[in-house]
């Protein structure tokens, strides 16, 4: 039941210990539960074997005193019979999962004492020693002070520890380089040790979870990419398929050179098998409708640093129909289609003409958009019947209001047509065939609406009979002629000449200034507090994609005969090419 998403943002897991929960020690009602004590950089967290219970959650902030009772307290009702016992008093705790169901947190408040009676009690010292300094870098006043402490913390336990060669696939591998570095996966970073060798990629994170090692076997890679994460270059994901959404392992390093390097080793591996493919190259295919589509745009967010391991850069796709009230769906009239020319903010002319005077009226630095058209909120707004618990993780173990949630597609629609400050675009998620995100099939409770209403299901356009045929509409409307004849529009904006400096201007495609590659350099700002602010705000209000191309991108070259589907894309004959 223990995820990483338990944790706060920018929060670490080091170590766990096997220990019993022991509650009312020595009173009547006294109770023991076997389990996990989880260490974790902000927070103690207890994982009991029991689903039922509820995992507990103890902010260290919360904290009024930690410690392992002496030998010489032996009046102390605490300490008899419990060697190896840490005693945790605290102000609040949370209760998470309880009865193994997702759900917002419980926030218990006031004074409780909690004891930790471990399996191994000569460890109790190094416990409490470790949470003693963890709870001085959460009492720290300012961000950025905690930040450091926890980093240094974190650099001296990886500093201490090293590869485990013992879990090298084969005897005969030859090691080629060694560093540490991060596992990415949405909202979360997990510390360990990277290891290359002549056969393989491993990456062995500090605490051991989820696995002690993951592996990724050269001969497999397909893709590798560059990544910025938190705005710094020192990504770098790696792909063993050639056209799925997903990676097979994110890293995040703590230099360039560090990422560079192995990202030599990997690529001058993998340049014997594959060709490396560029904007260019993929646009060249497109073009000639070697590719669909949802192919092209795939690519274009991978090259532009999106990915699905950064909510804070997540794929974005454009919204494609704006008829979400007729029975049938005619993708033969141009009225059916969003105009794919002009960013969500600018389709409203009453809207854009307020959005245009607040502009011309401001100060420099000047921006239309409030908000942005991707952000990790806005990707979890749709993902949330499928990804609760990265809710819970963003929004601090809380759920939306019900009002706010993704009810209908029809409502979300209008809004962002509507809306004083909703520009949004979409997800890959709405092309593909997994329409799991649309239905509540976890039975999660996600509130009650204003007119009692429950939020379940996502409510579909009368077109559509149910979720896959939805989803089915929808990929057809992509791949339609309509959209082939206009998506290098769309390209622009997002991608392309008109993301930014005058053209964005005539667009009406400014966001704010630090949505963009190097609108701000986290280098060059030398107050630790100011760097982490800034990055939290970046990070929450999402970011533009890279910029891919500085002149108009050419249109597709039509084929009269047929439309191109998905599905024909991939074994399109010489005869049937345009």
């Amino acid at each position: 039941r223990f995820s990483l998403l338990l944790l706060n943002l920018e929060e670490y897991y080091f170590e766990q210990h096997t220990a019993n929960h022991i509650i009312n020690k020595d009173c009547k009602d006294e109770r023991k539960f076997r389990g996990s004590l989880k260490i974790c950089s902000k927070s103690i967290i207890f994982e009991p074997d029991d689903n039922i219970q509820p995992i507990i959650k103890i902010p260290l902030r919360d904290c009024i005193s930690i410690k392992a009772p002496e030998d010489n307290e032996a009046n102390n009702p605490f300490t008899r019979n419990t060697s190896g016992g840490i005693s945790v008093v605290c102000s609040q705790v949370f209760l998470i999962k309880e009865r193994n169901v997702i759900a917002p947190y419980k926030t218990v408040r006031g004074r409780t004492e909690h004891l930790f009676q471990l399996d191994v009690a000569g460890k109790v010292g190094d416990v409490v020693q470790t949470l003693h300094q963890l709870y001085r870098a959460s009492c720290l006043d300012k961000m950025g002070d905690q930040a450091a402490m926890i980093t240094a913390i974190l650099q001296s336990r990886l500093a201490r520890t090293s590869f485990d060669k013992n879990r090298f696939q084969s005897i005969s591998e030859t090691l080629h380089m060694e560093c540490k570095a991060e596992m990415v996966t949405p909202l979360v970073t997990n510390p360990g040790h990277v290891c290359v060798t002549d056969a393989n990629l491993y990456f062995q994170p500090l605490n051991g979870y989820p696995k002690p090692v993951v592996q990724i076997t050269l001969q497999n890679v397909r893709r590798i990419y560059k990544r910025r994460h938190g705005l710094m270059p020192l990504g770098l994901e790696v792909f063993c398929t050639e056209n799925d959404l997903c990676s097979d392992i994110y890293l995040k390093f703590y230099n360039y050179q560090d990422r560079d390097e192995v990202y030599f080793l990997i690529a001058t591996y993998i340049e014997n098998h594959i060709a490396e493919h560029t904007a260019e190259s993929y646009m060249l295919q497109w073009q000639r409708g070697h590719i669909s589509n949802y192919q092209y745009l795939l690519h274009l967010n991978n090259l532009a640093d999106r990915s699905c391991n950064d909510l804070s850069q997540y794929p974005v796709f454009p919204w494609i129909i704006a008829d979400y009230s007729s029975s049938v769906l005619d993708l033969t009239k141009p009225e059916t289609f969003r105009d794919l020319s002009k960013p969500v903010g600018a389709l409203n002319k009453e809207r854009l003409d307020r959005l245009v005077t607040r502009y011309q009226e401001m100060p420099d630095p000047k921006f239309m958009y409030g908000s942005h058209y991707s952000s990790p909120g806005y990707v979890l707004f749709y993902l949330v019947r499928v990804a609760p618990e990265y809710m819970l993780c963003l929004q601090n173990g809380k759920f939306d209001h019900a009002d706010r949630m993704f009810n209908s597609i029809a409502e979300t629609w209008k809004n962002c047509l509507d809306g004083a400050t909703d520009f949004k675009e979409l997800i890959p998620e709405f092309y593909e065939n997994d329409s799991s995100f649309l239905v509540n099939s976890l039975k999660l409770d996600l509130g009650k609406r204003q007119g009692g209403k429950m939020v379940e299901d996502v409510e579909l356009p009368p077109w559509a009979s149910g979720p896959e045929d939805f989803l089915q509409k929808s990929q057809e409307a992509l791949e339609s002629p309509y959209v082939s004849e206009h998506l290098h529009e769309w390209i622009d904006i997002i991608f392309g000449y008109k993301q930014k400096g005058s053209e964005a201007v005539a667009a009406h495609n400014v966001f704010h200034p630090l949505t963009y590659e190097g609108g701000v350099d986290l280098n060059s700002i030398m107050d630790p507090n100011e760097k982490v602010a800034l990055l939290t705000q970046i990070l929450e209000f999402g970011q533009t994609p890279k910029q891919l191309f500085t002149t108009p991108h050419p249109q597709r070259i039509i084929s009269k005969l047929k439309s191109l589907s998905r599905t024909s894309s991939h074994s399109i004959s010489i005869a049937e090419s345009p």
